[in-house]
């Protein structure tokens, strides 16, 4: 019986102390609020934490930037945050909703990305095209200064050798008169 008595007291004592749950704050956060608040934070978190130059060089503490934006301030978000934490169920949509807007921007981001490399691509690929053209311009210069070299050195040396002239009659006969005698 002593043992009986002492469960009832222990049962009764846990189910007056169970709490039905947290109190609703006074300023409670709006529910799409809190999500787009969540989302912000997520983001310059991870911008913090991706490039920690870019917060340092422009002095922007995430958390008061979005305090600023929302126009609410640190002990109004903590609070909501706790009230919404304890319904597990309705703190886990939020977060899954944070989740697919992240996704949704991650995915145009990636298709924005993709872009920029394929357009970079060409560009890379435009330059070896015309550096390539600049090159065969050269070439062909230079193959063209070396025909008109050899063309050159060719009527040089036609310059340089007279050709042997076939001599005609009259110049045979004229040559034969002028002498007197026959020359062969």
């Amino acid at each position: 019986m002593k043992k009986t008595v002492s469960f009832l007291v222990i049962v009764i004592l846990l189910f007056s102390c169970k709490n039905d749950g947290i109190e609703k704050p006074d300023r409670l956060i709006d529910k799409e609020v809190m999500e787009n608040i969540i989302y912000d934070m997520s983001l310059l978190e991870a911008i913090k934490y991706n490039e920690p130059s870019t917060t340092e060089k422009y002095k922007v503490n995430p958390k008061e930037f979005i305090y600023k934006k929302y126009k609410v301030d640190s002990t109004q978000f903590a609070q909501s945050n706790i009230y919404y934490a304890a319904n597990f169920d309705e703190y886990k949509a939020m977060y899954d909703n944070v989740i697919k807007r992240m996704d949704g921007k991650k995915a145009v981001l990636d298709s924005i990305i993709k872009k920029e490399v394929k357009r970079d691509s060409l560009i890379v690929v435009k330059r070896k095209q015309d550096s390539i053209k600049a090159v065969k311009k050269v070439a062909l210069a230079k193959k063209k200064d070396s025909l008109q070299k050899i063309k050159k050195k060719d009527s040089l040396l036609l310059l340089k050798k007279k050709p042997k002239t076939v001599k005609t009659s009259t110049q045979i006969k004229s040559k034969v008169i002028k002498n007197g005698a026959k020359v062969n």
